[in-house]
């Protein structure tokens, strides 16, 4: 597979001054304009219906993340009103190899602003976080993220689906 340039678009930019900063350890980054990606998200994610998907795991077996994941999943309807979220599923469903519930994002703060929640509030759950790009298969496999420990997906699903 090959990967088109990071700096595509920067072929003719200044270079980078190699000064420290002060603390001794990072470097100096000139002032500029901010990263459209902090409005938009960035192509190929299509946020006509929603940008990301959280997808919150739980062992279904276990009582302790049985319950946190229900009070969890309540919290975060407390707290996050404005996001889409889905009923707890207490078995597998679709690709998802255990129970699980899921919160979809529509904007770049949204996502990063549930992302540093979640990241201090999952407890003993564990998150798959996935763009959507139309590419269900490719959402899910190559361009997610997890938050603890991974679960393997059952890939043909999304395969007969999409």
């Amino acid at each position: 597979m090959s990967w088109k340039s990071p700096l595509e678009g920067y072929e003719n930019a200044e270079p980078l001054p190699a000064t420290i900063n002060p603390d001794g350890k990072s470097l100096y980054n000139p002032p500029g304009p901010l990263s459209a990606s902090y409005n938009d998200f960035p192509k190929p994610i299509d946020s006509s219906n929603n940008g990301f998907d959280f997808h919150i795991y739980y062992m279904q077996s276990s009582p302790v993340e049985s319950q946190y994941a229900k009070e969890l999943h309540e919290r975060v309807r407390r707290e996050f009103p404005e996001l889409r979220i889905y009923k707890l599923w207490d078995k597998p469903v679709g690709p998802h190899p255990v129970a699980m519930f899921e919160v979809n994002t529509f904007t770049p703060h949204q996502t990063g602003a549930f992302f540093s929640w979640l990241t201090v509030n999952r407890g003993p759950c564990s998150v798959l976080i996935h763009p959507n790009t139309g590419n269900s298969v490719k959402d899910h496999t190559e361009l997610m993220s997890w938050m603890g420990r991974p679960f393997p997906l059952l890939v043909e699903t999304l395969k007969r689906s999409g």
